[in-house]
């Protein structure tokens, strides 16, 4: 998922942000958004293997941009259900998201067995919490595409949580989304 074709990624991202910056500019310039993506385009690359392969992604352009006047939130699970494909172009099914992998960040928040929570990174409550969650680690991006069957290997890439985000929401348990109107 994070070396196939950069450059289209980079491209798409790059899109992402210039549409951004357009619906800001349009609004004038007090204006404000929320955007919702994926954490691999929302999270600053930079913090990320994703930058040592080349890859700059909407996160970064953003960071890079509004610096402090912009607030990343990143999302994580350990188990539950998801919606996707098996892979680019497959049809979408639910399928099982597999429990998190031991030296994930998702385990670390699986461990503190509460089912949700709020983290604070960019002003923690604990300072000392923020210095030990910079270090790199594994950390799961479930998208468009999940094979749990190589999961390790497709939705795992080593990333600093708080160099990426601003504030991580945590969900232990999660459910595929269900659209609001089945018929086409």
């Amino acid at each position: 998922m994070y070396y196939d074709n950069n450059n289209s990624r980079n491209q798409r991202d790059k899109n992402m942000f210039d549409t951004l910056q357009a619906i800001l500019d349009h609004r004038g310039q007090s204006s404000k958004a929320v955007v919702w993506a994926h954490n691999s385009h929302i999270g600053d690359s930079r913090a990320t293997e994703m930058s040592a392969q080349g890859e700059v992604n909407l996160g970064q352009h953003v960071r890079e941009t509004y610096g402090d006047n912009a607030y990343l939130i990143g999302f994580g699970t350990d188990h539950g259900t998801v919606a996707a494909a098996t892979k680019w172009g497959a049809p979408v099914k639910v399928m099982q998201v597999r429990p998190s992998h031991s030296d994930s960040y998702e385990r670390l928040c699986h461990d503190v067995k509460t089912d949700n929570f709020l983290l604070p990174l960019r002003k923690p409550i604990q300072k000392l919490l923020r210095k030990k969650l910079l270090v790199e680690r594994l950390q799961r991006a479930i998208g468009t595409t999940y094979d749990p069957e190589d999961e390790l290997n497709k939705h795992y890439m080593y990333a600093s949580l708080p160099g990426q985000f601003d504030e991580y929401i945590w969900f232990d348990k999660t459910q595929a989304v269900k659209p609001l109107n089945r018929e086409r």
